[in-house]
C-alpha cells in the first residue's frame, strides 16, 4: 500500500475550479503585488488568528528576520529559542548578527522549556522566540512573564501551528509578533512561498508594512532599511480560498491523529512507540506532524522498514541547530541539550494529513508493529 507522507493533489482537486478562478481574476487585472488582494487575506488572518492585525510577506522565513530587524535586534543582542526547529528559527537571529542562545525544550511537548529559558537571560537578551512545533503552542504564559520582567519581545515562531490555541487563544495572538509560513507543506499552503506577520500593537503593524517594502512610505521616501518582503496577490488570492477549509483540514487531523492513538493502542508495539502528547495549555493542536518517539536504537530500522514499504516519513529534525555546522562557532558540543538531542535521534513524523484512510493508517500501524 502506498502512503505518502503528504499528498496535496486531493485537496487541490477539490479546490480547483475555484482556486483557478480566482487566479485568472488576479492575472485579468495583472495587479501582482500587494493590493487589495493581499489586503483581503490579512484581514482575514487577523480575524483568524485574533490578532489586531497583520502583515503578508514573502515566507516564513522573512516573517522572522523582519520581525527582529524592526525591533533593532542585531550585533551584541541576544535571541533566546529552540535547538530543536526548523533551520529558519536560528538563521533569521544570525542573519541579523544578533546571537542565537538556545534553551532546551520540554520532552512532551518538544517546545521550549520556560525554566531552560529563564536560565539563559543575560543583560543582552533582547527577545524570546518561541517555536510552537508541529502543531502545539509553547507555554506561553511563563515566557511572556519572563518577557515582561526583563523587558524582552515575544517572536511566536508559528509556522507551523496556524489554528491552533494557548489556554483558548490562537497562535500568533499572544506575543508581540506571530510569524506564520504558507509552504506548500503546511496546514495551510500556498502555491508556492509565502508568509505573514500577525501582531498586537497597530503601531508595529505599520512599520511592518513599510519594512517588507523597503522601509518605503511614501513612495521612493525609505525612513528605513526594509527589504523585498512583500506577500504575491496571486498566494494570496490562493489562500484566501484554502482559508475557509482550513479548520475543517485541521478537524480532519485531528480525528486522524485519534485513531492512530486507538490503533496504536492494541499494536504489538505499543510498548515502543511514544505517541504525541497535547499539553494541558495547549487548547487545540493542528497535527501540523505526527512525530512518536522510538527507541534510538531502532528508528532507523523502522524509518527504512516504512520507506520499504511505500511509506512516507521523515525525521523533524536530525541535528539541533547547536551541533549545525554553520553554528559551530558558538561553541555547541553533543551534551549542551540532552532532550533536544535525545528527540532528534528518537522521533519519526507519520502521514497525518487530512486525505488519508483509516485502511493507510492501520497498514502504517501494522508496518512499524514489523519492524520492531
Amino acid at each position: 500500500m502506498n502512503v505518502p507522507l503528504l499528498d496535496l493533489k486531493p485537496q487541490y482537486q477539490a479546490l480547483r475550479e475555484e482556486i483557478r478562478r480566482v487566479m485568472d481574476e488576479v492575472c485579468d487585472a495583472q495587479a501582482f503585488i500587494l493590493g487589495p488582494r493581499v489586503e483581503q487575506f490579512e484581514n482575514e488572518m487577523a480575524a483568524y488568528c485574533g490578532a489586531a492585525g497583520a502583515c503578508g510577506v514573502t515566507s516564513g522565513s522573512d516573517a522572522l528576520l523582519v520581525c527582529l530587524m524592526l525591533e533593532n535586534i542585531g550585533a551584541g543582542a541576544e535571541v533566546i529559542t529552540s535547538p530543536y526547529t526548523f533551520f529558519a528559527t536560528g538563521g533569521a537571529i544570525a542573519r541579523t548578527g544578533a546571537t542565537p542562545v538556545f534553551a532546551d525544550i520540554d520532552p512532551a511537548s518538544f517546545n521550549l522549556d520556560p525554566a531552560a529559558v529563564a536560565r539563559c537571560i543575560t543583560p543582552r537578551t533582547r527577545a524570546i522566540m518561541p517555536v510552537h512545533l508541529f502543531g502545539q503552542t509553547a507555554d506561553l504564559g511563563p515566557l511572556l512573564e519572563l518577557a515582561a520582567k526583563h523587558k524582552l519581545v515575544v517572536i511566536e515562531d508559528a509556522c507551523q501551528a496556524i489554528g491552533a490555541e494557548y489556554r483558548g487563544r490562537r497562535a500568533g495572538s499572544v506575543g508581540d509578533y506571530g510569524c506564520f509560513s504558507f509552504f506548500p507543506s503546511k496546514n495551510l499552503g500556498g502555491f508556492g512561498d509565502g508568509g505573514l506577520v500577525t501582531v498586537r500593537d497597530p503601531a508595529r503593524l505599520a512599520l511592518l508594512r513599510q519594512y517588507r517594502n523597503h522601509g518605503m512610505e511614501p513612495r521612493y521616501y525609505h525612513h528605513h532599511i526594509g527589504g523585498n518582503f512583500r506577500l504575491d496577490a496571486l498566494q494570496a488570492a490562493v489562500l484566501s480560498v484554502k482559508l475557509k477549509y482550513l479548520d475543517g483540514w485541521t478537524a480532519a487531523r485531528q480525528a486522524n491523529a485519534a485513531d492512530y492513538a486507538r490503533r496504536f493502542a492494541v499494536s504489538p508495539a505499543a510498548a515502543q512507540v511514544g505517541l504525541p502528547a497535547v499539553l494541558p495549555w495547549c487548547t487545540r493542536h493542528v497535527y501540523n506532524q505526527y512525530c512518536i518517539r522510538l527507541p534510538a536504537a531502532k528508528r532507523q530500522t523502522v524509518w527504512d522498514g516504512l520507506r520499504a514499504a511505500g511509506v512516507g516519513c521523515e525525521v523533524y529534525y536530525p541535528v539541533p541547530l547547536h551541533l549545525q555546522p554553520c553554528f559551530a562557532s558558538l561553541g555547541g558540543k553533543p551534551g549542551d541539550f540532552p532532550e533536544s538531542e535525545r528527540a532528534s535521534v528518537e522521533t519519526l513524523a507519520l502521514p497525518i494529513y487530512p486525505e488519508t484512510t483509516g485502511d493507510q493508517r492501520q497498514f502504517v500501524v501494522d508496518t512499524i508493529a514489523r519492524q520492531l
